[in-house]
């Protein structure tokens, strides 16, 4: 059975009360990331629970596939970002999602976050009754003044917050980080799994962040030499590297304070600061670990990081595509993948009714818009334009690829001629074949090979630089400067060798035996782009054989990935930047290349014996041997970013707007964008609805992500993806009856809906 990944980059955009809308679309990513778990974790785990036996039926029903999804990356901003925490929480170590519905049921209401010193007695501060009437009979769109006729929790509501105080936040930060706390509580005390991440896979959390006052920074110019400018972007960042080590995403403190910072939307809620967590703890008797290095990590060079203020993300990146673009790098592949950057945007559009009668804004209008509105409504097109450069650079290098292809054969031919067809590759054959044609490709190419060989040089030696500080505890600069020393000092960065009379056994040669680990796992993912190439037209029994090599060719490409995180601690590292030689040495019998190389040979071997026709194994076994030749001319064009995981991104989006499978029932309009995004604080039956219409469309836009990862004589007809649908919508429905009590309508228009 082929195997594959499906893998999702979560980008989760703000949208004050429309949070609990972004729970629902959340809660669907997280069961659908614990039904694929289940289909490969041992028997034991807590039963499967409404939508998760939907989409593990699904998955199961997938003929000659084994397709695996997994969220890796979460970004989010404001709303988002908070989901975004609890999200990543649940993911990484198997948290309970389910148990924080009340957070958003219950927490999420304008009289629990209210502060209560900026309360009001209902009698009180008279003199504003004229205003709270005129916000809602004059000053609100006609859906809203609608709202407030029809519901008296809403009016009520609505009232005591326009009677707070004025020119303060209305509502209380202290009260907002205690509601998180009791969330992560919540979810670590409820059922657990096993974490919904492989430990051997990277995982990366970021939310965005806006510094009120900026943190100083350095800008060297030409004239003058040196300037110093404020930085109000902070991202903070989580992550987990993927070294088999248990799964844990942060301390609990440090995620309350990224999610309270990120949501501190300007005018309703105070600035996030240190010591508001820190009084929350102290009030509730409890530590928090590693609080110095989380603030050292977050926050550097503050002389008084504990009055730093934090206000919303959504202020300057409401949209954070960059960080989880820049976690691709770091994304290894054990299987085929499928990757998707999926952004969850709960109110999409800048609607603005001027625009349509052609009246001029007003004045307030005006003022808010350009503070507030557009910078959080700028359309993603530059973020959208990066991932198509992606993409394109992709195509672009498989055209370069093919056209390179005739030539390189022909130079196989002439080095190792019928040889190549009439004999299954051994040891012994492969190991000759192979330094046969490096010293061919380094020959052809001429002074080519030179700038190839020192940007190879180049790249190995920064790697070895981070590597080496990094497990010594040293700064990476003086440690990349020692290196670099003592390498030139061998004469080791001189390519022109690998070609001279000492050959294979010059220093530069030797050197890149011992510690170019990027260089093997780009040829082996070249021979599993070349084996997807040969698939493409195969018969039946030919793809059956050649998905065994691709498997087998992702089992050898699987401990190179692993070299760098289990080398594990070095004493030597530690005084790299004075002994650089013993450094290098203990970094090389760390890695054991050498070993490797003999390990992925015989497996190599093993695998094109294993049954193939001998003309598709003379392509394979020529493919890896030419690989040479394609490097020398690819790396140049991939050395400032890492593509390997996969050849093209493709986006898509969750949004009411994108949902059509229950229109009959309703739901394309959030009753969270009301009173400018206000509206789900406002009422129960608001939020009850938001969050239902959130997993509804969740489940929807996930069952069609599945479908579209499927090849397409795989995937199923109108009918049958109608009816998954359905089942998906009936177990929610179900799931959620009980305690979505203020909304019966909603419900039995639910219930009728998927009746017919």
């Amino acid at each position: 059975m082929q195997t594959k990944e499906l893998r999702l980059a979560l980008v989760c955009y703000g949208g004050v009360s429309l949070a609990v809308y972004m729970h629902g679309l959340t809660k669907e990513v997280w069961k659908l990331a614990r039904a694929s778990m289940r289909r490969h974790s041992p028997a034991g785990l807590p039963p499967a629970r409404d939508s998760e036996i939907v989409y593990q039926a699904l998955l199961d029903s997938l003929p000659n596939l084994d397709l695996r999804v997994m969220c890796d990356i979460v970004a989010g901003a404001s709303a988002g970002g908070i989901n975004g925490v609890l999200l990543a929480r649940a993911l990484v170590e198997g948290h309970d999602l389910d148990a924080i519905r009340s957070l958003w049921l219950d927490g999420a209401d304008s009289d629990v976050l209210l502060d209560r010193k900026a309360a009001s007695r209902p009698l009180s501060k008279l003199w504003a009754i004229p205003l709270v009437w005129w916000v809602r009979r004059r000053g609100l769109e006609d859906e809203d003044k609608a709202e407030v006729a029809a519901h008296g929790e809403v009016k009520r509501k609505l009232s005591r917050f326009m009677r707070s105080r004025w020119f303060k936040p209305p509502f209380s930060g202290a009260a907002f980080s205690g509601l998180l706390a009791d969330a992560f509580a919540a979810m670590e005390n409820g059922e657990r799994t096993p974490p919904l991440v492989p430990p051997l896979h990277p995982f990366d959390l970021f939310v965005t962040v806006t510094d009120y006052h900026g943190a100083p920074q350095r800008l060297r110019l030409n004239t003058p030499e040196e300037v110093t400018e404020p930085e109000h972007r902070l991202v903070i960042g989580f992550a987990c590297p993927g070294d088999g080590a248990e799964r844990h995403l942060g301390q609990t403190p440090d995620l309350v304070f990224a999610a309270r910072a990120t949501a501190s939307f300007p005018g309703a809620f105070p600035p996030a600061r240190i010591s508001e967590i820190d009084d929350m703890l102290k009030g509730r008797g409890e530590d928090w670990p590693g609080r110095q290095a989380f603030i050292d990590r977050v926050l550097p060079g503050r002389t008084q990081p504990e009055s730093v203020d934090l206000i919303d993300g959504a202020v300057l990146d409401n949209r954070p595509f960059g960080p989880a673009l820049a976690a691709l790098g770091k994304r290894p592949a054990h299987r085929e993948v499928d990757r998707r950057f999926v952004y969850l945007d709960p109110k999409p559009g800048m609607h603005d009714d001027g625009a349509v009668t052609g009246q001029p804004p007003g004045f307030f209008g005006t003022i808010l818009r350009s503070l507030a509105d557009i910078p959080r409504q700028q359309p993603i097109r530059d973020s959208l334009g990066t991932i198509e450069a992606i993409s394109t650079r992709s195509r672009r290098l498989r055209h370069i690829v093919i056209g390179m292809m005739p030539q390189v054969d022909i130079a196989i031919d002439a080095a190792i001629g019928m040889r190549l067809l009439l004999f299954s590759p051994s040891l012994e054959r492969l190991a000759a074949w192979r330094s046969r044609m490096n010293s061919e490709a380094a020959k052809a190419t001429g002074f080519a090979y030179g700038a190839y060989g020192r940007l190879k040089f180049a790249m190995v030696t920064e790697r070895l630089a981070e590597r080496i500080a990094d497990l010594g505890g040293q700064e990476v600069g003086a440690v990349r400067a020692s290196l670099w020393r003592h390498l030139n000092a061998g004469g080791v960065n001189k390519p022109e060798s690998a070609i001279g009379k000492t050959g294979a056994a010059s220093p530069y040669v030797l050197f890149l035996r011992n510690f170019d680990v990027d260089f093997r796992i780009r040829r082996l993912r070249f021979l599993i782009r070349r084996v997807n190439m040969e698939l493409a037209g195969a018969d039946e029994e030919t793809a059956a054989t050649l998905g065994k090599i691709k498997a087998g060719l992702y089992a050898i490409l699987g401990p190179h990935l692993l070299c760098w995180s289990s080398a594990g601690r070095l004493a030597a590292a530690g005084n790299a930047i004075a002994d650089p030689a013993s450094a290098l040495a203990a970094v090389a019998s760390a890695l054991d290349l050498k070993g490797l190389d003999a390990r992925s040979d015989q497996a190599l071997v093993d695998l094109l014996a294993s049954g193939l026709p001998r003309r598709l194994r003379r392509d394979l076994v020529a493919a890896y041997l030419g690989f040479p030749f394609f490097d020398i001319a690819i790396l140049p064009l991939i050395a400032d970013g890492n593509i390997d995981e996969l050849d093209e991104i493709k986006v898509d989006r969750i949004s009411p707007e994108d949902c059509s499978a229950l229109t009959s029932a309703g739901g394309q309009r959030l009753k969270g964008a009301l009173f400018n995004a206000f509206g789900a604080f406002f009422s129960r039956a608001y939020r009850e609805h938001d969050y239902l219409w959130g997993r509804l469309h969740g489940a929807e836009r996930l069952i069609d992500l599945i479908v579209s990862s499927l090849p397409a004589k795989a995937r199923p007809d109108a009918a049958t993806l109608g009816e998954i649908r359905r089942a998906a919508f009936r177990a929610i429905v179900a799931a959620e009856r009980a305690h979505l009590v203020d909304i019966p309508d909603t419900i039995a228009a639910l219930d009728a809906a998927l009746a017919e």
